[in-house]
C-alpha cells in the first residue's frame, strides 16, 4: 500500500498540454506545488514533455518501471495499457478514468479483463473511476483537477495530522478536506478507491494500523466483501468512523450508477457494526466534525454527563440531547452540589449547573468539581464566550480533561463564524452545534464500549490520551 502514497517515481498516461487536460493538472500538482522530489513522466500520443515531465508514446518508452502508473485516459483504451504496463514490470496502478463496470455491460466486461491482467501479474489496483491518493506527510497528491491557486491545499501539506480517510466519491474526499480547513485536526492520508475492483476499504484499515494515523474515517456506497471488513474493524486498535449510503433502495440505485454500489442488507450491515466496533454516523458532516473527539480528548467510559452553562436555555437543550443519545444527566452527589455551593455566582448547583456573569476562577472552580466527581464521565460545557477569558478557561479545562481522564464534548453558544475563529486561533475543539457535542460524546463512550469487547488487551488504543483498556473478544461480525 505504501507505494500509493509514496512512490519514488510515477508516470501520468494522459497527460498532455492540451487545454484543461486532467493529466496535466496532477504534473503540475506534483512538479510545481509540491517539489515532487522523484521522477514523473508524461504518457500521451505525441509522446510530449508535460510541464517540464519528460513525455514518452508509450509505456514502454519510459526509461525505467516507476513505483506508480496513474491512468486518465477513455475507458476503451485502458486494458491494452495494463498489458503494457505488466510488460514494464511497474506493480502499482491508480485508474481515475470512469466508464466501467458502473457504466454497464461494455464497461464491466473492460473492468474484468483489467483485473484478469492485473491478477496474472501481481498488479494492485486502487479505482478505477476515483480520484486517487493524497499523503500530507510525504507531499504526494495524485488528484486531477486541483488547481492549488482556487483551492487551500497548502494548509492540508503545511499541517499534516493524523485522521485518514477512505472515500469511495471524488467529490466526498473534497468537501470532507475543505471542512478542516476550519477545524483543528488534520489530515494524514486521504484516499478515494473508487470502483474498488482491487484496492478496497479493508487493505486500507489494515494499512492505516501501521502508519501515524489515528482516526480512521470512511465513505463507502457498498460494500463488497463485508467479512472481510469486519474482520479488519474488529482488529483495528483505532476508532473507524464509517458513513455509508444505500439505506433506501432509491439511495442503493444511485451509488450503483455512481460507483457500481450494489445494495446491501442495511439491517445486518448495522448490527455488524455494533459488534466490531464501527462508529456508523448519522451524517457527513460527522465525517470531519467528530474526529477531534478522538485526537484532543480522553474516551468517555461511562454515559453519566454533567452539563455547564452560563446560558440557562441550553440547560434544558441538552438535556433532551443527552437522553436521546443515549446517555445520561448524572444526578450530582450531595457532597458534590455542596461544593458548587461554596464557589459562588452559581444559579443551580444541580445538574445543568448554571451561572450568571462571573470570574474566570468560578469557571476553574467548577471544572474541577465536577470533572472530580467520582459520579461524573464526562462534561458538556455550553459556554458564551462573553469575555475573552472564556477562552483562557476552555483551555484550561482541557488540561484538566486529560488529568482526570475524563472528555469534555465544547460548545460556544456564538455566532458560527466566532466559535470557528476561536477553534481555529486557539486549538480548542469546539464542536459547532449543541447537537455535534452530544453526538460526540455519544460516538467517543460508544468506541470505549467496544473496545471492552475487543481481544486487545491492556494494548494501548491510537487516541490522544493513550487509553488502556481490558478487552474480551467479540463474535462473528456478518456471515
Amino acid at each position: 500500500m505504501e507505494l500509493f502514497f509514496d512512490p519514488r517515481s510515477v508516470v501520468v498516461i494522459g497527460a498532455s498540454n492540451t487545454p484543461f487536460n486532467l493529466g496535466h493538472t496532477i504534473c503540475n500538482m506534483l512538479k510545481d506545488y509540491l517539489h515532487y522530489q522523484g521522477a514523473v513522466y508524461a504518457v500521451n500520443s505525441k509522446g510530449e514533455a508535460v510541464n517540464g515531465c519528460p513525455g514518452y508514446s508509450s509505456v514502454l518508452d519510459l526509461p525505467e518501471a516507476p513505483d506508480l502508473a496513474i491512468i486518465i485516459v477513455a475507458a476503451r483504451h485502458v486494458p491494452g495499457l495494463i498489458e503494457d504496463i505488466a510488460r514494464k514490470g511497474i506493480r502499482r496502478v491508480v485508474i481515475e478514468s470512469a466508464g466501467f463496470s458502473e457504466g454497464g455491460e461494455i464497461g464491466e466486461a473492460m473492468q474484468r479483463e483489467i483485473d484478469t491482467i492485473a491478477r496474472q501479474n501481481g498488479i494492485r489496483i486502487l479505482g478505477p473511476n476515483c480520484l486517487g491518493a493524497l499523503s500530507t506527510r510525504d507531499k504526494f497528491c495524485c488528484f486531477y483537477g486541483v488547481n492549488p491557486s482556487l483551492v487551500e491545499m497548502n494548509q492540508i501539506f503545511e499541517s499534516p495530522g493524523n485522521i485518514s480517510y477512505i472515500i469511495q466519491s471524488g467529490g466526498v474526499a473534497v468537501l470532507v478536506m475543505e471542512s478542516l480547513y476550519y477545524d483543528i485536526v488534520g489530515v494524514n492520508k486521504v484516499v478515494s478507491i473508487g470502483n474498488k475492483c482491487d484496492v478496497d476499504e479493508a487493505d486500507l484499515i489494515e494499512y492505516f494500523q501501521k502508519d501515524e494515523t489515528e482516526v480512521i474515517g470512511l465513505y463507502l456506497e457498498n460494500i463488497s466483501n463485508g467479512r472481510r471488513l469486519m474482520e479488519a474493524a474488529r482488529k483495528s486498535h483505532k476508532p473507524v468512523l464509517l458513513y455509508k449510503v444505500g439505506k433506501t433502495k432509491e439511495g442503493a440505485m444511485a451509488a450503483m450508477s455512481h460507483t457500481a454500489g450494489m445494495a446491501n442488507n442495511d439491517r445486518v450491515f448495522d448490527a455488524a457494526c455494533r459488534q466490531t466496533g464501527i462508529i456508523r454516523l448519522q451524517s457527513i458532516d460527522e465525517l470531519h466534525s467528530l474526529p477531534k473527539m478522538f485526537t484532543e480528548m480522553p474516551l468517555l467510559k461511562g454515559k453519566r454527563i454533567a452539563a455547564f452553562t452560563n446560558s440557562g436555555a441550553f440547560g434544558g437543550i441538552s438535556a433532551d440531547l443527552l437522553v436521546q443519545a443515549g446517555l445520561q444527566m448524572v444526578r450530582l452527589a450531595p457532597q458534590t452540589q455542596e461544593k458548587l455551593k461554596k464557589v459562588g455566582q452559581v444559579f443551580n448547583v444541580k445538574n445543568p449547573v448554571d451561572i450568571g456573569p462571573a470570574l474566570p476562577q468560578t469557571y476553574l472552580d467548577i471544572f474541577e468539581i465536577l470533572l472530580s466527581a467520582d459520579e461524573v464521565d464526562g462534561l458538556l460545557p455550553l459556554l458564551s464566550v462573553w469575555q475573552p477569558f472564556v477562552i483562557d478557561c476552555l483551555l484550561e479545562l482541557m488540561k484538566m480533561c486529560k488529568q482526570y481522564e475524563k472528555p469534555a464534548a465544547i460548545y460556544t453558544p456564538n455566532a458560527a463564524s466566532k466559535s470557528i475563529a476561536i477553534r481555529k486561533k486557539s486549538r480548542i475543539p469546539i464542536f459547532e452545534t449543541t447537537e455535534q457535542a452530544v453526538r460526540a460524546l455519544a460516538v467517543s463512550q460508544m468506541y470505549w464500549a467496544s473496545l471492552l469487547k475487543k481481544n486487545f488487551t491492556g494494548e494501548k488504543t491510537s487516541c490522544s490520551a493513550g487509553m488502556k483498556a481490558n478487552h474480551r473478544s467479540t463474535g462473528e461480525a456478518m456471515q
